[in-house]
């Protein structure tokens, strides 16, 4: 780790956000805690003595300059990411510093591909997007589930969550991109996203999840940030993503509740299963990673990320994925404390027809 130790957190006070703040902490960085709202700012800083906070506004330029100066990096935690990645991302390049986001609105995440690349590259800074459990995870697991193929025909990541109770920016976020797409569904096929009217709903089916999750309904076409992740740099014409029948009835119940703690971690009891799945021809590679808390564990991944960015320990620069810009397999190994890594030889993966 370099001498520079301080990392910026924007939205540090949200669900996620106090999750990375602990994180930077316990892996020896010093958090710079940043946000709009100055009471929560000071309600957050009482927990976390001797720490410096900053209010800043993503209609500030100037406040957020300021919010970054003496910052090593950025980690933007603040939804909805329609409205905060863009400004916070235009800091950063002011600053020179490497800039990850927790973001899992796919329409937040192309936009970060599309407007950034090419000035991210010239300015030789590092922009990690959807650094977090949707977008992220998916995107490392996918391209380990690779290994030496340079490309598949299809990718299929499902998710098995044990139950769903979403935070307010989630559903935030979620309202956000739901209006951005004016109602459409989204999906990635023949090599490229796709937007379309159906009325019958989404398609759902029996996915074999490994033991001791099994046999379980999943919803079909159920789009994640992984549909923008995993073709930014992988040659898969068709990248599909699968969520739980009863975790995606817990995100759209009306009085759904938020994440309640139940350890020392400040997790929930959630638990889930991401059942990764490549094919190429009638070759079939399968890696399935499981943990607590879908949330918690976004801290972990960016907090690594931000590290192997810090000590150089990256692939290119610029607008990047976590798969392409990290050793994804040694990637997952760092994070062995809250993951369990189980890859599956070919011959035990289900066939798709």
């Amino acid at each position: 780790m370099g001498s520079n130790q301080t990392v910026a957190v924007f939205g540090a006070y949200g669900h996620t956000g106090r999750f990375v703040v602990t994180e930077l902490r316990g892996c020896g960085f010093v958090p710079l805690l940043l946000g709009r709202d100055a009471v929560k700012l000071q309600a957050l800083a009482a927990d976390h003595p001797g720490l410096d906070h900053r209010v800043a506004s993503v209609d500030d330029p100037a406040s957020l300059d300021q919010a970054l100066k003496g910052a090593a990096a950025a980690i933007n935690c603040a939804g909805p990411f329609a409205s905060t990645a863009a400004p916070v991302i235009e800091a950063a390049l002011r600053a020179r510093i490497p800039y990850v986001d927790v973001a899992a609105e796919i329409e937040a995440n192309l936009d970060t591909f599309t407007h950034f690349a090419e000035r991210a590259r010239t300015a030789g800074v590092a922009v990690v997007p959807a650094m977090a459990f949707f977008g992220g995870l998916g995107d490392l697991l996918v391209t380990t589930a690779m290994g030496d193929w340079t490309a598949a025909d299809e990718a299929h990541v499902a998710y098995g969550l044990s139950s769903w109770h979403p935070t307010p920016g989630t559903l935030v976020s979620g309202t956000v991109s739901r209006e951005r797409r004016g109602g459409q569904r989204v999906r990635y096929t023949g090599g490229q996203l796709e937007y379309h009217v159906d009325e019958r709903g989404l398609p759902t089916l029996d996915w074999d999840f490994p033991a001791p999750l099994g046999r379980r309904s999943v919803l079909g076409e159920f789009s994640m940030a992984d549909i923008v992740t995993v073709p930014s740099h992988l040659s898969i014409p068709e990248v599909r993503t699968y969520m739980t029948t009863d975790a995606a009835r817990d995100l759209a119940a009306p009085d759904a509740p938020a994440p309640t703690a139940v350890d020392e971690r400040g997790r929930s009891a959630q638990t889930f299963t991401v059942d990764v799945i490549v094919r190429s021809g009638d070759r079939q590679r399968r890696v399935v990673a499981s943990g607590q808390d879908i949330y918690a564990i976004s801290a972990p991944l960016a907090v690594e990320a931000v590290h192997r960015l810090l000590d150089g320990r990256t692939r290119t620069s610029g607008v990047a994925s976590a798969g392409e810009i990290f050793d994804a397999p040694d990637f997952l190994r760092a994070l062995s404390a809250y993951l369990t890594l189980e890859p599956h030889h070919e011959p035990h993966a289900p066939q798709f027809a």
